[in-house]
């Protein structure tokens, strides 16, 4: 890009205390990282390797937030964003680096984490899985505001930094069909008489049915209900009512509850699931993912496997569907008894079973009690983004327990698996096998990964 500028603002505000800085590298939060007088500074919309000027927003005593204004030298890896609410949206930060750099930032954001915090390098990394990087969010939760100002409703993820919503005519990571859709719920909504009173639509998407659960804080009317049903039906939709918490949310139109479930094809695996419960966003690279996981874990016939935090059976099923026999934990006594439907639904209820517990309070005593029928060969981990810390901990506990010889563990936050990892191989007797990112949600500086640990 040579000396080519790329001017970011001109307003006068943004002028003030602007310097210029040298981008060293990338934060996880896909902010630029530059350094000067001791302190650290992160620069939103800055890449590593370029020269840019920046205004600082918030100081603190050992580093300072900044807007990039100017970019004096451009990377060769900066690229146009796509989505014209890039920059204000806060859904993504990535849209102005290349996909593949993105997912080769990722790769050293893990493995930065598992060594500055859990002290450990993988013997081998794995190879980046990754899939389209467009249309692929089936599922999100989109705030909805009545702003008079902003002349009627707003449909959209929170701006950057704030409670305010983000004005948005598309979307470019979900798919097409419902990104067409947001202009046409922003005038939904805005002739609705709760429009004031409805604050979020979650968005669930299937591979044959398409889910909108509006959040209502007081009954619709018949005149609103009758504008809910046209839109289901001119667009081909399914439309819920959620009253209270996410159980409550049930159908408007069609009456019948929509056929919502996606495929693992590789397994011969359909997995129903209610429009509230987690799934992964990325339908093409949870398929990746679920066959990494599998032949890492290498389940084989007639070996007992645990699936901890195995939500609605998204790893639990296929290692059933290898012969194995497992048993899927979980804390939702709600997401349990949908994994056990799906195993009847698919022909599997003898080889997997499913337990609610509360695998953040989990002790080495509990464990050894889970494994009063045989120990476990094998374990899969798939905890939220708090990790899984208590659970690591009880393996080796004591209690005539033998832990498992071989741990995958599929993570969302880096640092907590980092976290973990040290426990696992400084605590507990395993060595770090192999490590490798998971680009679950591109454009976003959120890092999944997938890590072995043999004993």
């Amino acid at each position: 890009m040579g000396k080519r500028s790329w001017r970011i603002s001109n307003s006068a505000a943004a002028q003030k205390n602007m310097q210029t800085y040298e981008i060293e590298s990338l934060d996880q939060e896909g902010r630029g990282i530059a350094r000067r007088d001791g302190k650290t500074i992160f620069i939103e919309g800055a890449l590593t390797g370029e020269v840019v000027t920046a205004s600082i927003y918030r100081k603190k005593a050992s580093y300072e937030n900044a807007h990039v204004q100017t970019i004096l030298q451009a990377s060769s890896q900066r690229v146009t964003p796509r989505c014209v609410n890039f920059g204000n949206c806060g859904g993504c930060s990535l849209q102005h680096l290349e996909p593949r750099a993105q997912v080769a930032a990722k790769q050293r954001v893990l493995e930065d984490n598992l060594w500055h915090i859990g002290k450990v390098r993988a013997g081998h990394m794995l190879p980046p899985i990754h899939g389209p990087s467009w249309g692929y969010r089936r599922r999100a939760r989109m705030t909805a505001r009545y702003v008079i100002k902003k002349g009627g409703s707003l449909i959209g993820f929170h701006e950057k930094r704030s409670s305010f919503v983000a004005d948005m005519q598309s979307c470019e990571v979900m798919p097409p069909g419902i990104s067409k859709l947001l202009p046409l719920l922003r005038v939904l909504v805005g002739n609705l008489s709760i429009r004031e009173r409805m604050p979020q639509i979650e968005i669930a998407c299937g591979d044959t049915a398409d889910v909108l659960v509006f959040r209502v804080l007081e009954p619709p009317t018949e005149d609103d209900k009758a504008l809910l049903k046209s839109f289901a039906e001119t667009h081909g939709v399914h439309v819920y009512l959620q009253p209270k918490g996410p159980e409550t949310a049930h159908p408007l139109w069609p009456a019948a509850p929509a056929d919502l479930h996606y495929t693992l094809p590789e397994f011969d695996i359909k997995m129903p699931f209610f429009p509230t419960e987690f799934t992964q966003v990325n339908h093409e690279v949870n398929r990746v993912l679920v066959h990494r996981a599998l032949v890492l874990l290498a389940p084989q016939p007639g070996e007992r496997v645990a699936d901890m935090f195995c939500g609605i059976g998204n790893f639990s099923l296929p290692i059933a569907r290898s012969g194995a026999h497992v048993l899927g934990i979980e804390g939702s006594a709600s997401l349990v008894r949908r994994a056990a439907e799906n195993a009847a639904f698919n022909g599997l209820q003898n080889h997997a079973q499913y337990q609610a517990m509360n695998l953040f309070e989990i002790t080495g005593e509990t464990y050894a009690a889970l494994c009063e029928h045989g120990p476990f060969n094998r374990m899969l981990i798939d905890p939220p983004r708090d990790g899984a810390m208590a659970l690591v901990k009880s393996l080796c506990g004591g209690h005539g327990a033998t832990p498992p010889a071989r741990i995958v563990y599929v993570s969302c936050n880096p640092s907590t698996l980092a976290r973990d990892a040290e426990v696992l191989v400084h605590e507990q007797g395993y060595t770090l096998t192999a490590a490798g990112v998971v680009n679950m949600f591109p454009h976003t500086a959120h890092v999944e990964s997938i890590a072995v640990f043999d004993r």
